[in-house]
């Protein structure tokens, strides 16, 4: 599986939280299961606009949360994150969050968390984004991974974004895999 086309993103704190939502994006479908490995990720484009649609939101500048809730939708470009919740842990005022400027902490979305680009599609029952340490861990019974044909399957993604490692672990299962002869280069 080709996986250089791809480049990690690593975004500043005081990111747009959406933004290091769609930098989960990276997940890296044909990573080595059970062992750290490099890729050489995703890029997000930072002139394009990003869209979030929720069924509701709260600020709530005494315990620095932001909550979007209800069929939330994340998307710049090709790439959609989608959750039934998403969570945006923040430093500093509410008024620095709405014009870009505050600093994002961590992210948590959960209720059937799916990640979206062109190419790649991962699915997970939670997720988490720690922008200070700048991990993305997508969790669940079952955590999907697919890219042109080939399927991962496992219950924990855990992906470093200042070394571009990524892991998925099978949580005392084993690690299923299907690849695609169809998606290598050249067929």
């Amino acid at each position: 599986m080709d996986l250089s086309n791809l480049k990690f993103c690593a975004p500043r704190r005081s990111t747009a939280a959406t933004l290091a939502l769609l930098c989960a994006l990276a997940l890296p479908a044909g990573q080595s299961l059970a062992q750290s490995t490099q890729t050489s990720g995703f890029q997000l484009s930072g002139d394009e606009p990003i869209d979030i649609d929720a069924d509701e939101f709260e600020v709530d500048d005494a315990t620095k949360l932001i909550t979007f809730s209800g069929n939330v939708v994340a998307v710049q470009g090709e790439n959609q994150v989608k959750a039934g919740k998403m969570t945006v842990r923040y430093a500093g005022g509410s008024t620095g969050i709405a014009s870009g400027q505050g600093d994002i902490e961590r992210i948590d979305l959960s209720q059937s968390v799916q990640l979206l680009t062109d190419t790649q599609t991962a699915t997970g029952d939670t997720g988490y984004f720690d922008m200070v340490t700048q991990h993305f861990v997508l969790e669940g019974n079952e955590v999907v991974l697919k890219e042109s044909g080939n399927v991962f399957v496992g219950c924990k993604l855990t992906v470093d974004m200042n070394t571009s490692q990524a892991k998925l672990d099978a949580c005392g299962k084993r690690v299923q895999i299907r690849l695609n002869p169809q998606s290598r280069p050249g067929n």
